[in-house]
């Protein structure tokens, strides 16, 4: 790789103001300044765009990138309040937002796990603004479930999920970084991971408080995330009409989408033989040749 693919990538502050509250979006630019926004790339819960610097930086020679923390997450300095949520409508919003400041042609959308069904969402609802969606696992519940979480009382139900009880019992507080990648070094969703690519996301998952460093963000929040699902994806890649790729993992995937979809042949979807959840951090050459691919 050369200078310029290694250089890190400039930082953008883009103002947000919609019924979820106001305040600042942090987004990663990477590439050439000079020409428009090729592809918008959205991280997973509980991480931060900047996780996915070793991926995308490569691709900076040939694209211009666009990478945004989500509410909650990263630098983004919104309102992120757990109580009363019941789905992903503020991320949906928050990235609506950043598609109607974008000038240039319309831009290829890509996310990984919600990062991807949040891509999704907002290209529903600004389909000129969006050439074609590429979904890395998105998490994205069978139509009868995505039914069920609109009903009251059942929409509590992915509440008692796992990943809910380990969000909410995450180590909070670190007195450095680097005890913080010790104790994500080879542990949890991290495992396999290359060292660099925790310390990427250590860089803008922690942050300085008066004891110490504490997470970006915060468990409840990240929490909130895994239990709330009020939100149709289906409905979403109905009103989309343009390509949709999605790549599903091969193993523990989030993704529910069958392989012929009905009544959507505008989505295919393939799977990652060998792939987790996490193939953008194991298999990062599979993901940025598909990014690339669809950007093109």
């Amino acid at each position: 790789m050369d200078a310029i693919r290694l250089s890190p990538p400039r930082r953008l502050s883009l103002p947000v103001n919609n019924r979820w509250g106001a305040g600042q979006m942090s987004v990663l630019d990477f590439g050439d300044v000079k020409r428009p926004v090729d592809l918008v790339f959205v991280h997973a819960n509980g991480f931060n765009a900047m996780t996915y610097r070793s991926l995308l930086a490569p691709l900076s020679g040939s694209l211009r990138i666009w990478a945004p923390d989500l509410r909650g997450h990263g630098a983004t300095r919104l309102p992120a309040e757990p109580e009363g949520r019941r789905g992903w409508g503020d991320h949906r919003d928050d990235l609506v937002s950043l598609l109607d400041a974008l000038d240039g042609p319309p831009v290829v959308l890509a996310g990984h796990s919600m990062g991807g069904t949040a891509s999704l969402l907002a290209a529903a609802e600004r389909p000129g603004r969006v050439s074609r969606l590429l979904l890395m696992d998105p998490v994205i519940w069978g139509r009868l479930s995505v039914m069920a979480f609109h009903l009251p009382l059942l929409d509590r139900l992915p509440g008692r999920h796992p990943l809910v009880r380990n969000a909410l019992a995450r180590r909070n507080r670190f007195d450095s970084r680097e005890q913080a990648l010790d104790s994500y070094r080879g542990r949890g969703a991290f495992r396999g991971w290359p060292e660099m690519m925790i310390a990427d996301y250590l860089a803008d998952g922690l942050r300085e408080t008066e004891d110490g460093l504490a997470l970006a963000c915060e468990p409840r929040w990240e929490a909130s995330s895994y239990a709330v699902h009020a939100h149709d994806p289906w409905r979403a890649m109905r009103a989309f009409r343009g390509p949709v790729r999605i790549l599903k993992a091969e193993a523990g995937s989030t993704c529910h989408v069958p392989a012929r979809p009905r009544g959507l042949p505008h989505v295919t979807v393939e799977t990652v033989h060998g792939g987790t959840h996490f193939f953008p951090m194991l298999k990062a050459d599979v993901a940025r040749d598909a990014l690339f691919d669809a950007s093109v």
